[in-house]
């Protein structure tokens, strides 16, 4: 069964790029794009190494909306429009939730592959495997 209503993650990574471009000629439905803000404070951000403050809160949500803006971009030269969603948090919970307060039926993110090892393969993918384990709908995972 097609979906009505696709969520797709982006984080600015080449494979979240691929994740956009896979929904948007596949899918024929409703598409939202969704980037997760990392809380600075947070073990996995850049503020786990770098001094959390008021510029830097800014930078990332300036960031943020410029991904979202090129979705938006993006989608309009296929002859299409996107819904842009900007949330801060943990990526795989706000995927998760962002996903079921929308009432979305397929999420779309980009997957990390390749010869990855030590630190990088436990770090990287974290999140599409964290959503691919936990999400109720249908999860596609662009490599």
């Amino acid at each position: 069964m097609a979906p009505s209503h696709v969520l797709v993650a982006l984080d600015g990574s080449p494979l979240a790029g691929d994740a956009l471009a896979h929904a948007l000629e596949t899918f024929d439905c409703r598409v939202t794009v969704l980037n997760v803000v990392t809380p600075l404070d947070a073990s996995m951000s850049e503020g786990g190494v770098l001094e959390p403050g008021e510029d830097r809160r800014e930078e990332a949500r300036e960031r943020a909306e410029r991904l979202v803006d090129r979705a938006r971009d993006r989608a309009a030269e296929a002859d299409r429009s996107v819904e842009t969603v900007v949330e801060t948090g943990d990526p795989a919970e706000t995927i998760l939730a962002t996903a079921d307060e929308r009432g979305v039926d397929q999420i779309v993110v980009g997957g990390h592959g390749g010869d990855r090892s030590g630190i990088g393969r436990r770090l990287l993918g974290t999140v599409a495997t964290t959503v691919v384990g936990e999400a109720p709908v249908t999860v596609t995972v662009v490599r």
